[in-house]
């Protein structure tokens, strides 16, 4: 083995250095990258200054109140990312040469993704037991600034970003949106399946603007030329059930989303001429992102289990059998 010559650059880089500079760029601010990483602000200062100094070129600017990369700091950034890929591959791949299997997933998923991230990690950690996971839960809008910042591993999407960023977008599971109403609401006397403008002429709960969810029925209504009657809009799945159960309106939900009462609870899904509405989850990540070990196989994980989420959900809401036909 010859040795290899080592730049002066690396002889003096440490990689502290090089996950302050990660944090402060992905976060945009010197004090938020303290807080992150437990250190005081000045000694994040101090290093950001030492590798600026080593690398002899500016490698971030501020702009207003936040920290951006210059020319030079986005590609001292994408090896960053290589680097610390590159060590945690290395690490898993060690685990795995003692008997062991460890790793980190950071996972990333849209608000009514949470009814079937959560039974994923659990399965997946079952066969991986030494898996470290973090999950964070945010509107799409979030998870899209989320990808954009390269901050987690994976996103679980129902609408796959078109023209925010560009990413990769791997389908593994059905996500069918249905009409659902409280159990005595006069729209259960009709015959079904009720014409679309039925339900266009009650109240309805809507989710927040910039919802995936939300994005999809309002193509539906707007290709009839309707317009449902919006009584109130919330950001919360949990909170539309609450809701449509106490009898303020009617909404449309993932099905998923019944997972823990089911269809014998205080909520009814309504048969209604369109519905449901056929969605994929998908698995997304940023267009030439090298996936770690670990993400790699939770993907494959997840799309092994697309049969097995479909039975779920059809043991779940039996009407949904026809409709898959």
């Amino acid at each position: 083995m010859t040795n290899a010559p080592v730049s002066s650059l690396i002889r003096h880089l440490s990689l502290r250095q090089l996950q302050i500079f990660v944090t402060v760029i992905r976060l945009g601010s010197f004090s938020k990258a303290a807080d992150a990483l437990f250190l005081a602000q000045p000694t994040i200062s101090l290093q950001m200054k030492k590798l600026a100094d080593t690398v002899g070129m500016p490698l971030w600017e501020q702009v207003g109140r936040t920290i951006r990369p210059t020319g030079a700091g986005e590609d001292l950034y994408a090896a960053c990312e290589e680097i610390f890929q590159s060590l945690e591959n290395f690490d898993s791949q060690i685990a795995e040469r003692k008997g062991m299997r460890r790793g980190n997933l950071r996972l990333g998923v849209v608000t009514t993704a949470k009814y079937i991230a959560p039974e994923l990690l659990a399965a997946f950690g079952e066969q991986y037991s030494g898996i470290h996971f973090a999950m964070q839960v945010r509107n799409r809008d979030e998870i899209i600034l989320r990808i954009q910042a390269h901050e987690d591993d994976l996103y679980i999407m129902g609408q796959v970003p078109e023209t925010e960023v560009d990413v990769e977008a791997i389908p593994f599971a059905l996500n069918p949106l249905a009409v659902m109403t409280p159990r005595d609401h006069p729209l259960l006397k009709g015959t079904p399946p009720l014409p679309l403008a039925s339900i266009a002429q009650v109240p309805f709960l809507a989710r927040e603007p910039g919802s995936g969810t939300r994005n999809a029925y309002l193509r539906l209504f707007a290709e009839q030329g309707l317009k449902p009657q919006i009584a109130m809009e919330l950001s919360s799945n949990e909170a539309i059930k609450h809701a449509v159960a106490s009898g303020l309106g009617i909404s449309i939900l993932s099905v998923h989303s019944l997972a823990l009462e089911g269809t014998g609870g205080p909520i009814q899904i309504l048969e209604v001429e369109g519905f449901p509405i056929l969605r994929q989850w998908y698995l997304v990540y940023p267009r030439g992102k090298t996936l770690s070990l670990t993400a790699q196989r939770f993907l494959e994980f997840c799309v092994a289990q697309e049969d097995f989420i479909t039975r779920r959900l059809v043991a779940l809401w039996p009407g949904l059998a026809q409709h898959l036909r």
